[in-house]
């Protein structure tokens, strides 16, 4: 057993030239070929004058996006306009019947902002309504009633 300890390399074929080049290129971490790339970036930007205006335009500037602007707030108490949505393509898509009654309390009761988003179709709110047990949905916000205060009245 001694004899197998001691020499380890008898216990593994000799690999040829191209697998060792192999391995040791895997054994290379994408750091080291960072560190080098780097020296070479580096001595490019001091080969230019350093007098050369041209090379702080050149540098990229940073693109800050802008805040969207939504048209209400998380949390505010709304409920749906009728007129618009029945002839909305929301309504129009879902296939009711005329004067189909299931859809009363979203005209009715209030229903609360959870989420804003703009799509390409344009603003969109995600309304949960209190006391439904209904799954939230998102509409429009051109189709939807502010209420300014909290203890909204059924009508």
């Amino acid at each position: 057993m001694e004899a197998l300890t001691a020499t380890p390399r008898a216990l593994f074929p000799r690999a040829s030239p191209a697998a060792a080049a192999l391995m040791a290129t895997a054994r290379r971490t994408p750091s080291a070929r960072r560190r080098c790339a780097a020296p070479v970036r580096a001595s490019a930007a001091a080969a230019e004058p350093a007098g050369d205006d041209g090379a702080a335009a050149a540098a990229p500037k940073k693109v800050l996006k802008k805040k969207p602007v939504y048209s209400m707030k998380k949390g505010q108490i709304v409920r749906v306009d009728k007129e618009r949505y029945l002839n909305s393509i929301n309504y129009l898509s879902v296939g009711h019947p005329p004067f189909y009654k299931g859809l009363d309390y979203i005209y009715e009761d209030r229903g609360e902002v959870l989420d804003i988003r703009i799509f390409e179709t344009g603003e969109y709110a995600l309304i949960a309504w209190v006391g439904i047990p209904t799954p939230p949905a998102w509409l429009p916000t051109y189709m939807l009633i502010k209420s300014d205060k909290l203890d909204y009245e059924r009508i």
